[in-house]
């Protein structure tokens, strides 16, 4: 029976997890750990709408454990040994130099996890990978664990660990939903008495038919895969998105279309500007390094065309947004909508309005941003510059400077286009009569995530753009 369990990360997935698991499941004690004493602070803060990680209902989840059986500490070394199981949820980007970069996975904070829990531990503790990780992972955690197999830990029993994979499937924006009820549950492991262990935790919830059971390299797997199958999606859908706009076709129609086909789906198959987030192309390019790892460069190829294909996709509206404007985009203000990788969370992960603003600053384009959850410092960062009100050469310097602004009203202000890069709900509702007046003219709406009323913004005098529609 599982009655502490620690959680090593206390990110996007760690976090949010975590508060359900304790929801759940009020007679196990669960403790997040993380050696982020800001992040640890802002999960414990008695204001909960400054959690630092946003989704709809996990404030009012974590309202209802913290204190209780829910904990968010920095205090690692005591979690871990006091934890029946430990979750290693740590961040795993894609390696930026060395063998691999730009591809493979940067596992030295699962590394570390690993040798912290196997100098921590007590007892017998079942190790869970949680972190989206390269298949054949498991094998250094188990090499890791197993040099401190049998040593004991002052008067208790002898270390021993069993490891397990069980990848989060959770969609950032509605996280809460898709761990409440979520379409299935993956446990891969190797010690069958493991596996049910975690599979009673989940069974306090989750039907016991949506909770799967594999070996430890077709759960890892699982994950990459699933990915890489959603993020296809989005590309063939955007491919087939610029085709509709070369033969007047609508790309939404054509979507519904092929999307009441049984054995296609309707799901993901929304174009805009391109997949985002922490997992896919993070996912996918680890797919593509085994694949040449393992000798299979045909099948490497084909998965890089799909990021490929969504690199594409957000250069395209960048440079479609400069020849609509004449050519040229030098001086001239646009407003951003948008700059979160989807609605519903503050995450900036590879988001494609990093990429598109990254290239009409090239452009000498003044950018001015408003997303209703992404602070400035956190778009400084992602564009690697600091905001400024105007170029220091002058409007025709060719010098690209950005600002947060705090409305919609304020981002439009004078300005000779408005691009909306985010599906955010309030996006759907603007009041046009009001924006148009205040841009200069001839004005631009170019609506990556088709989710304007076009007519409406037709009648304010705008001319208008849309993803997939020619």
């Amino acid at each position: 029976m599982i009655r502490t369990i620690c959680c090593i990360g206390a990110g996007y997935v760690g976090g949010p997890t975590m508060a359900v698991i304790a929801d759940r499941c009020p007679e196990v004690q669960v403790t997040v750990v993380d050696l982020n004493q800001s992040r640890i602070d802002a999960w414990n803060d008695v204001d909960l709408s400054k959690l630092p990680v946003y989704e709809p209902g996990l404030d009012q989840v974590v309202g209802r454990c913290r204190g209780r059986n829910l904990h968010f500490t920095t205090r690692v070394e005591a979690a871990i040994a006091n934890a029946d199981m430990v979750f290693l949820s740590v961040n795993t980007p894609t390696k930026t130099k060395g063998v691999g970069a730009g591809q493979a996975s940067d596992l030295r904070w699962i590394e570390a996890s690993a040798r912290q829990v196997a100098a921590c531990a007590q007892g017998h503790t079942i190790v869970v990978e949680k972190s989206t990780l390269p298949v054949r992972t498991a094998d250094t955690v188990k090499s890791i664990l197993s040099a401190a197999q049998g040593e004991v830990a002052g008067a208790g029993s002898p270390k021993t660990f069993s490891v397990l994979s069980n990848p989060e499937f959770l969609a950032e924006g509605t996280a809460i939903p898709d761990l409440e009820s979520p379409d299935r549950v993956l446990i891969g492991g190797e010690d069958p008495a493991a596996i049910e262990s975690l599979a009673s935790v989940y069974g306090n919830w989750v039907p016991q038919e949506r909770i799967l059971r594999t070996n430890l390299w077709s759960s890892e797997l699982s994950k990459l895969t699933a990915n890489a199958f959603l993020a296809q999606r989005i590309s063939s859908i955007n491919s087939i998105a610029a085709l509709c706009e070369a033969t007047g076709a609508d790309v939404n129609e054509v979507a519904h279309a092929i999307g009441t086909d049984t054995r296609i789906g309707p799901k993901f198959l929304k174009a805009g500007p391109g997949f985002g987030g922490s997992c896919f192309q993070k996912d996918i390019l680890n797919l593509v390094y085994l694949c040449g790892h393992y000798g299979l460069s045909a099948e490497a190829a084909y998965w890089q065309s799909v990021v490929d294909l969504n690199t594409w996709q957000q250069d395209r509206i960048a440079q479609l947004v400069v020849q609509r404007l004449f050519g040229t985009v030098t001086g001239k203000r646009i407003a951003v909508l948008g700059f979160a990788f989807k609605a519903d969370t503050n995450d900036t992960r590879e988001a494609p309005a990093i990429r598109i603003c990254k290239d009409l600053l090239e452009e000498g384009a003044q950018l001015a941003i408003y997303d209703p959850k992404v602070p400035a410092y956190q778009m400084g960062a992602d564009l690697a510059t600091e905001p400024q009100d105007a170029p220091t050469g002058g409007p025709l310097s060719g010098e690209g400077v950005w600002q947060r602004v705090a409305t919609p009203a304020e981002a439009v202000a004078q300005a000779d286009a408005l691009l909306i890069l985010t599906e955010w709900a309030s996006f759907a509702q603007l009041d046009w009569a009001d924006l148009a007046p205040r841009m200069r003219k001839p004005a631009w709406l170019f609506d990556a995530r088709s989710i304007a009323d076009l007519a409406a913004a037709r009648a304010a005098g705008l001319q208008v753009w849309r993803v997939g529609c020619g």
